[in-house]
């Protein structure tokens, strides 16, 4: 085990927003411990911290899967170090008319970006409280505030990791664990976003949409705050996004 070492572990440590806030946590000391399915694609995030002077280790894992939620969590805590920061960041937005939508996509959909959260935070969770600190940050959506046409499975999974989010906190926080939900509206400066909306991904030199590394800095923030102001929700957006 790591001596004297934090740990964070980021679910769904994907290119942009995952792997910026794996990268801000290991700028402040902490172990980086990030999660895909496919460990092939996690290895230049953690080439890229260990390159800047940070510790990382990447963990092939199924988030929905509970047994191998369970060994993950049981390596880091044995092998590294404890799990002082929890960051849950899967995503499933798959947009779909409600008349065409399946029931296994609709499943599936509900299946990573809701009951994956569950399986992990409870997990993190039961270690935390016996150390009587921690915290447990979700990644949201505007869509768990609000169910937009053709996004039903999206919307639906959104607002459940919302209320789970809202649960925990209320359960674990007299328990000093500090759970909170980010809202993160709008487009995400992502080779998806250049790709496949250049007109939005244009907006980026007006500050018009989202900078990994910006919302990573949040994430630090919610982290850092001291338990007589902790925040429950943060929505994140840039100036111009309507909402």
């Amino acid at each position: 085990m790591t001596q004297g070492k934090k740990v964070v572990l980021v679910v769904g440590a994907g290119d942009a927003t995952g792997g910026a806030i794996a990268r801000r946590f290991a700028r402040e000391g902490y172990v980086a411990c990030v999660t895909r399915r496919s460990a092939d694609k996690l290895q230049p995030l953690v080439d890229d911290i260990r390159a800047a002077g940070g510790e990382a280790h990447g963990f092939a894992s199924d988030a929905r899967k509970e047994e191998e939620v369970a060994a993950l969590v049981e390596a880091i805590e044995s092998t590294i170090g404890p799990i002082e920061a929890f960051v849950f960041n899967i995503g499933a937005n798959v947009p779909c008319s409600i008349l065409e939508e399946t029931a296994r996509k609709y499943f599936k959909i509900w299946e990573m970006a809701c009951f994956a959260g569950f399986l992990t935070s409870q997990a993190v969770a039961r270690r935390m409280v016996t150390r009587k600190r921690g915290t447990i940050l979700f990644t949201g959506a505007t869509a768990g505030l609000r169910g937009a046409a053709g996004f039903a499975a999206f919307a639906g999974a959104k607002h459940g990791i919302r209320a789970l989010a809202q649960s925990m906190a209320r359960e674990l926080g007299p328990r000093n664990i500090h759970v909170a939900h980010v809202v993160v509206d709008g487009a995400i400066d992502t080779a998806f976003i250049r790709d496949s909306f250049p007109e939005r991904y244009a907006l980026k030199d007006q500050d018009g949409i989202l900078d990994p590394q910006h919302i990573a800095d949040s994430y630090w923030f919610l982290h850092s705050q001291p338990r007589d102001a902790w925040t429950f929700e943060l929505d994140l957006r840039p100036w111009m996004e309507r909402w």
